[in-house]
This record gives C-alpha cells, sequence and structure tokens, in this order.
C-alpha cells in the first residue's frame, strides 16, 4: 500500500511539474494522464482476453523428444506438455460432449427463466403496492433478499430444500420437506434429480433479483404522468387496459433494462451452483464449469473456451440494451 501510494504521489507529481513547464511537449503530457490508464487496462483487460482466446483453439499433448520418448522434467519427475494450436475442437467438444450439452441447457435455463419470472413477479409487485398504505413495509420486504450474498441466500435456500430419509427419522429440518410432510405428503430430495434441482437452484436466483426488478419498475411506475392516465381513464380504459395499454409502453425501456441485467446476472450465476451443487455436475452451468475444468479437472483449453462461449453469449445483450437506450432517448 506504501509503494503504490507513493508511486501515485510520484505520477501526480511529475504530470504537476510537467504541466507548469511550457517548453514540455503536449504529448508527453498527455502520455502522463493515459499512460498509467491503458498500461492498467492493456494488462489487466485485453492481454488475460486475448491470452483465453489463444488458449481456446490449443491442447496439451505429452512432449517427445527426437527418438520419440516422453521427455521427463528431472526436476520433478513427470512427463513434460506442450501445447499445440487444436483450432475449434475445444469448441466442438463443448457442443458434442453429453456433460458439457448439459451445462450448456442449464445456462440456458437460467438466462431465459430468471429474468423473465423475477421481472414479472417485480412487476406484479410493484403496480399491487403502488400507493398502497404499506408500500415502504411491502418494498422492504421483497428488496431485503438484495441485501445478501449469494452465498449466503444458498445456505439459506440450503436448509430450506434439506433432505432427510423418512425412513430414517420422522422430522424434517428442510422448511420446504416439513411443510410437504404437514400435508401429508412424502418428503423431496429438491437437489438430486434433473431438471428439478436446476428448477431449485433458479428459484434462489428469483429470490434475490425480484426486489431488483421491482424497486427500478416500481420507480417507473411512479414516473408516469397522472394526466396520461387520468386521459386513459376518461376513455374508459381500466384494470388489465390500462395496464397493458399505458403502464407497459411507459416503462418499457425500464423492463428492458431490468430483463437484460438479470440476465447477465444469471449467466454469471457462479455463487449459487458452487454452493448448492453438492459437486452433482448435472446442475452445473457455464460460469461454473469452467472454473472447475480449470481448477479441477486440469483442462485450461476447454476452460477457456467455456469462458469466450460465456462472453459471446453476453455480446447480444449488451448490444440490444443498448441499442434499447439510444431508442428510448431518442423519443424523448
Amino acid at each position: 500500500m506504501v509503494v503504490a501510494i507513493l508511486l501515485f504521489a510520484l505520477i501526480v507529481g511529475a504530470i504537476i511539474v510537467a504541466v507548469d513547464r511550457p517548453k514540455i511537449p503536449n504529448w508527453l503530457v498527455v502520455g502522463g494522464f493515459l499512460g498509467p490508464v491503458v498500461l492498467v487496462i492493456g494488462g489487466g483487460l485485453f492481454y488475460p482476453a486475448l491470452r483465453t482466446l489463444w488458449v481456446s483453439f490449443t491442447a496439451t499433448r505429452d512432449a517427445l523428444g527426437d527418438n520419440g520418448k516422453k521427455i521427463i522434467n528431472p526436476s520433478t519427475g513427470q512427463v513434460t506438455k506442450e501445447d499445440y494450436f487444436y483450432g475449434f475442437g475445444n469448441y466442438g467438444k463443448i457442443f458434442s460432449d453429453g456433460a458439457l450439452q448439459k451445462v450448456l441447457l442449464n445456462t440456458a435455463m437460467w438466462v431465459i427463466l430468471v429474468p423473465l419470472i423475477a421481472t414479472a413477479i417485480g412487476l406484479v409487485y410493484a403496480v399491487i403496492i403502488d400507493r398502497s398504505r404499506f408500500e415502504k413495509f411491502a418494498k422492504v420486504l421483497i428488496f431485503t433478499p438484495m441485501a445478501i450474498s449469494m452465498v449466503g441466500a444458498s445456505i439459506i435456500w440450503g436448509f430450506v430444500y434439506d433432505f432427510k430419509d423418512p425412513s430414517v427419522v420422522d422430522n424434517q429440518i428442510g422448511l420446504a420437506n416439513q411443510v410437504l410432510v404437514w400435508l401429508g405428503l412424502n418428503p423431496v430430495d429438491f437437489l438430486r434429480y434433473w431438471p428439478w434441482n436446476t428448477f431449485a437452484l433458479i428459484v434462489v436466483m428469483i429470490w434475490i433479483q425480484a426486489g431488483f426488478a421491482m424497486t427500478l419498475l416500481s420507480a417507473a411506475i411512479k414516473g408516469i404522468p397522472d394526466d396520461v392516465i387520468e386521459a386513459a381513464k376518461i376513455d374508459g380504459a381500466s384494470g388489465m387496459r390500462l395496464f397493458r395499454s399505458i403502464t407497459i409502453p411507459s416503462i418499457r425501456p425500464t423492463l428492458v433494462v431490468v430483463i437484460t441485467t438479470i440476465a447477465m446476472t444469471s449467466l454469471k450465476s457462479f455463487d449459487i451452483v458452487r454452493t448448492m451443487s453438492r459437486s452433482n455436475e448435472e446442475m452445473s452451468v457455464v460460469a461454473n464449469e469452467f472454473y472447475t475444468q480449470q481448477f479441477t479437472r486440469g483442462q485450461p483449453a476447454i476452460a477457456a473456451a467455456l469462458a469466450v462461449l460465456l462472453f459471446i453469449i453476453v455480446i447480444p445483450i449488451i448490444v440490444y440494451n443498448v441499442r434499447q437506450m439510444r431508442i428510448s432517448e431518442g423519443m424523448r
């Protein structure tokens, strides 16, 4: 920390001296301002991105000597490895391997169901509590999960889904299964069978993101001019017609932002899956799988390909979001 502070002070001092001395070229002053930023962005963003892209096109094999025998590292006693260009082989494996196909399917379920359901719940909730007596309390109630970390939320829902074999114990610790017992039904291991275990994890993310959707949509609904609503009521609009013809079109830009933001958050759902999956590979998503491939299975090329694939999936969402924001600004 001390070194960083001294380095920062040195850079600022050099910039000040450069500005005060007119004989120093302008390009040098500009370089003093932009140079550190360019170095940080280049070394911390662009180089890792390009390195990941390159690794995704490579594979690893045993290094062989001139005699065709494997080369042994004398210091470690292990076979020396070498990387070679593999083209789109890693991407082909992702789309052809059964386990990785399930990872892609799980990711698709996350990115489709979470934004749609969380936004729908937030929108309905915002409309119902708008200008009600208990509006503040109701908003705090649904927004509270946003204040909990995803790992903490996963632990909480782990207790909710907890399952005990009814042939061994009489009482269930998990809230969900205890409710089923009270209803006269058999307890269920929610996190065991696919795809129900994936749906169970999706519920956790919806529980967290519904408050975010409600907050933004509630603010957008309150921003609708009262004279517009009154004019619609005079024309005979009420109930669902008012909601469909006035509320939805008026808050459409906010709806787009909410849906796309939650979709990108769902693509990064590493914490929930890692905490609740019990090492069950059937529940994995792309954000969790490239970590597993890199640090558990020792497959950096597959991990890099998954990371690149995740980036490619995010790009259309960002482009659509930016495009809708420009359309909204043009309408103002």
